[in-house]
């Protein structure tokens, strides 16, 4: 597990590099900075409760507000979201970022759920 957790944590900070050019880079860099000190922490057998379920509900909750555009995406029959943004489809960055949040909530919920567990044991 400590490699995939460290392999995670160099995947993370390049994605917060990736941020500088993002029209919100603040909140997306320090959302994906979290989840890389989360993946580094795991590596090395921290799991400091406080900061996992912290991460998760805050990225969770984020989720849930950014959820509205991808079922406006679904409604709109799955338009194809791999190509250039535009300023008239706004709908493909907003649907980019719900995905983005799905990939960094499952991530952190796996790594609180496995924190969790280990000290139960």
């Amino acid at each position: 597990m400590k490699i995939l957790y460290l392999v995670l944590s160099v995947m993370f900070l390049v994605f917060a590099g990736l941020q500088w050019n993002d029209p919100d880079p603040i909140h997306w860099t320090l959302c994906y900075l979290a989840i890389a000190v989360s993946c580094a922490l795991a590596a090395f057998g921290q799991y400091p409760k406080w900061w996992l379920w912290g991460v998760t509900i805050i990225i969770g909750v984020w989720m849930l507000i950014a959820s509205p555009a991808f079922f406006r995406w679904m409604q709109g029959g799955f338009p194809n979201i791999a190509g250039q943004m535009k300023d008239t489809r706004p709908i493909i960055e907003e649907t980019r970022e719900f995905g983005g949040l799905v990939m960094a909530f499952l991530v952190m919920l796996f790594i609180a759920l496995r924190g969790a567990r280990g000290r139960l044991k």
